[in-house]
């Protein structure tokens, strides 16, 4: 069982989601698996100028907050901009995407249940 951790968010290895996300990366800060976080797992999400995550649609909620850039999300078939400092809820089963509309890196924290709390 884990006592706690501190990282930066560069500490944690920036995986590219593929050819679905182009100019997207996906950063694990914290999860169950490697630090004992059993109910929620926190993740930075970077896209780059020109880039957009997948549209899709999964069956547990999340939460982001926007730390740089700005950005679009569509939540169920409206689109919603975004700047550092908002937060965004997108709930189970609500077709979604995440757009970059800035020059900049747009990156935002992104919290999800653990595996072992998502219904399939």
């Amino acid at each position: 069982m884990s006592t706690g951790k501190v990282l930066h968010f560069t500490e944690a290895n920036a995986n590219l989601f593929g050819d679905s996300a182009p100019g997207t990366s996906i950063r694990v800060l914290i999860d169950d698996e490697n630090d004992g976080a059993p109910t929620t797992v926190l993740r930075m999400i970077e896209i780059e100028p020109g880039g957009n995550s997948p549209r899709h649609r999964h069956n547990y909620e999340h939460t982001n907050f926007v730390v740089e850039g700005h950005g679009r999300v569509l939540i169920d078939e409206v689109w919603h901009e975004l700047k550092p400092g908002d937060a965004a809820l997108v709930s189970a089963n609500i077709l979604h995407q995440y757009v970059n509309a800035s020059d900049v890196v747009f990156k935002f924290l992104c919290a999800i249940p653990a595996k072992h709390l998502i219904q399939s």
